[in-house]
């Protein structure tokens, strides 16, 4: 009996399949995912035959994004792991793909049962809340050096806000401010979602503090151009140095008329 190729062709097809969902989940359980006990999901297999097939990957991407979201995975977390998918196929990220991700993700949160978290869920960084705490910490410093707070640091607020944005809209964009201004000021600075749209940076005084604050600005902009969401983003982005004022209650008082 000859080869008969078309019988061989199904399997050689699923083999890729899975050599590709296993290479993604390489690099996202390598650099990305928290959990490895929890990263597959039917809908893996549904977005990898799609991408693999060159078929429209939309519906499968909004399948996992809604996976993900029930998990209570934060949206940077799903973001980054399917921009591991597009690293496997040595491709650009697809931002069809990440606004179905993004649509599907909030769904999925959205229908979680309320409850208190001192990290917002989308950016993935610490609450307002968190900052007053650590806002506390610098204040208690300076005055053990004998100082002003003032002196030592200062706020680097990022306003992107926009109304009138749907729930993945403002989740895609949270998860990109959120890794970018881990990527401008890397760890050791803490840092928070005020409110939608609104983030700042609790950052040491220097004299480059506002050649920095631009930077970001940059970043940001570049960012959300390169995922396809300029269109989320405040334009242009505002982005400035606040002075901390010279107690911590006229601090905290500030995140609260940030965030407003």
């Amino acid at each position: 009996m000859g080869f008969d190729p078309r019988a061989a062709r199904p399997h050689a097809e699923a083999s890729d399949a899975a050599g590709l969902r296993e290479r993604w989940r390489a690099a996202s359980l390598g650099g990305v995912w928290l959990r490895p006990g929890d990263w597959y999901h039917p809908a893996v297999d549904a977005l990898v035959e799609a991408v693999g097939d060159d078929r429209c990957p939309a519906a499968a991407a909004q399948r996992l994004g809604t996976a993900r979201g029930e998990a209570g995975v934060g949206m940077t977390e799903t973001m980054d792991d399917v921009a591991c998918l597009y690293e496997a196929l040595e491709q650009p990220v697809d931002p069809t793909v990440l606004r179905s991700l993004a649509i599907g993700w909030a769904a999925g949160y959205e229908s979680l049962p309320a409850r208190s978290t001192v990290r917002d869920p989308a950016s993935g960084l610490p609450s307002g809340e968190y900052l007053g705490e650590r806002l506390r910490e610098t204040y208690g410093d300076a005055l053990r050096q004998g100082m002003r707070a003032g002196d030592t640091h200062c706020l680097v607020v990022l306003d992107v806000a926009l109304d009138d944005l749907d729930a993945w809209r403002r989740s895609a964009r949270a998860a990109t401010v959120g890794r970018t201004l881990d990527q401008v000021f890397g760890e050791g600075h803490p840092m928070a979602a005020l409110s939608d749209g609104v983030f700042v940076v609790l950052s040491p005084r220097r004299d480059h503090t506002a050649k920095l604050a631009q930077t970001l600005r940059r970043v940001v902009e570049k960012n959300a151009a390169i995922l396809g969401l300029s269109e989320v983003m405040r334009r242009p982005t505002r982005v400035w140095v606040e002075a901390l004022p010279d107690s911590h209650s006229a601090a905290v008082a500030l995140l609260e008329q940030l965030a407003r």
